[in-house]
């Protein structure tokens, strides 16, 4: 390869992420930056994992603009787990032993997140779980070295807990992908149902393989049961098929639905017409929030891409900065006990307002928008409505409950 003067310098080479895997990389001197490899999806979930790498690129190229960390550049090294355990540990291994990161992230199945988790644990090198939202990987099988950043499986079911509750509605069904994210859904909003309404029934579950919904069927169960209302974990493609089956057969009617990431634009754009109407939702109204700090946002993002963003934009963009804020603290260092050290306590400033990584569990406080579905006639797809922000911070077990869940090495 022809050698690229040292002068030259870019953040990102684009690609089209093959099958065996996509590297960004730049042309600056491994001593003048420093590389933050990133493992993903990219291929199995690219609705919500390509809006989520064009919001890591606009904070490298934001912070790299700004002089970068101690005066050296961040630059990502990108790979593509095949949403594989397997692979995305041997993707980190070549990623420290081939390109030579110094920070690790990523991750957005749950499964895959917790291979992560695990091999930060047997390496001892610091892992910022950007997405994966398995309450494992902070608690159960929580370890020194991995923090994570999106609301947990646990606090988003919180958040949504108080809304269901103000149905009053008794006989509850229950759908979601049968895997770790969607089992640990379906579990705590029983638990925490029944603690705020001890009379409630759960009159029927049905656990689809991930990306493998027979929707006509599970509809057609769950009309079965005779719900008066419904908590709904499926996302992405499975969810457009439960959604287009449930409207087809009539099963939402008259009954209320509640739906874990349902509102958010990765997957309610591509319903369209068909998006569900009055669902409580949690999602991302990025075409109302009205704060500076997201509208300062969303007009760097929009003048850089010519696009509008989701909530993986969102998810990626904080993960680059939270990285950045850490590195700041130790002077540039990416030292595994010193970056670990920087990440307790740690306030990072986001396009959701402050948010602090918990030193009792590396949990981050990041929330999420709660609402109602509607259709908009002017956008011509689903949109979030009468929401409100719920600060990640009030959705989280004690520090006494944190202890119990948390294995004594991990604390």
């Amino acid at each position: 390869m022809r050698a690229i003067p040292r002068t030259f310098s870019r953040t990102f080479l684009r690609c089209s992420l093959p099958l065996a895997a996509c590297v960004a990389a730049t042309s600056s001197w491994s001593a003048e930056v420093i590389k933050i490899g990133e493992i993903n999806s990219y291929k199995a979930q690219p609705a919500f994992l390509e809006p989520y790498r064009k919001g890591m690129e606009l904070a490298v190229e934001q912070v790299n603009q700004a002089g970068g960390i101690a005066g050296k550049k961040l630059e990502l090294v990108i790979r593509d787990d095949n949403a594989s355990p397997g692979d995305a540990v041997r993707a980190a291994e070549e990623l420290y032993t081939r390109e030579k990161i110094d920070v690790l992230t990523g991750s957005f199945l749950s499964h895959v997140g917790l291979a992560l988790t695990d091999y930060a644990k047997q390496k001892q090198r610091f892992f910022l779980a950007s997405e994966t939202l398995t309450d494992k990987v902070v608690w159960a099988e929580g370890n020194p070295y991995t923090f994570r950043l999106r609301a947990s499986t646990y606090m988003q079911v919180a958040m949504l807990v108080p809304e269901a509750a103000k149905l009053q509605k008794k006989r509850w069904a229950i759908v979601y992908p049968n895997y770790e994210y969607g089992q640990s859904a379906a579990a705590t909003f029983k638990k925490l149902m029944k603690e705020r309404q001890p009379d409630i029934e759960f009159v029927a579950e049905q656990a689809p393989p991930l990306g493998k919904v027979d929707a006509g069927s599970v509809v057609q169960a769950l009309a079965d049961s005779k719900p008066d209302a419904i908590f709904n974990v499926l996302f992405a493609a499975d969810l457009g098929k439960f959604v287009r089956e449930g409207n087809t057969r009539g099963l939402f009617k008259g009954r209320e639905v509640v739906g874990l990431l349902t509102a958010e634009p990765e997957y309610l754009d591509p319903l369209k017409k068909e998006a569900p109407v009055g669902w409580t939702a949690t999602g991302y109204p990025w075409y109302s929030i009205k704060t500076p700090e997201h509208e300062a946002f969303l007009k760097a993002y929009q003048a850089r891409f010519k696009d509008y963003p989701r909530l993986g934009t969102i998810v990626g963009y904080n993960a680059i900065r939270s990285i950045a804020a850490g590195l700041r603290k130790t002077g540039g260092s990416a030292d595994t006990d010193r970056l670990v050290a920087a990440f307790k306590g740690l306030e990072v400033e986001t396009p959701f307002g402050r948010i602090t990584y918990r030193a009792q569990d590396h949990q981050s406080t990041m929330g999420a928008y709660i609402g109602k579905t509607a259709y908009d006639q002017k956008l011509g797809r689903g949109v979030l409505v009468n929401y409100h922000y719920a600060d990640g911070k009030d959705y989280q077990p004690s520090d006494e409950e944190v202890k119990k869940l948390r294995p004594a090495s991990a604390q």
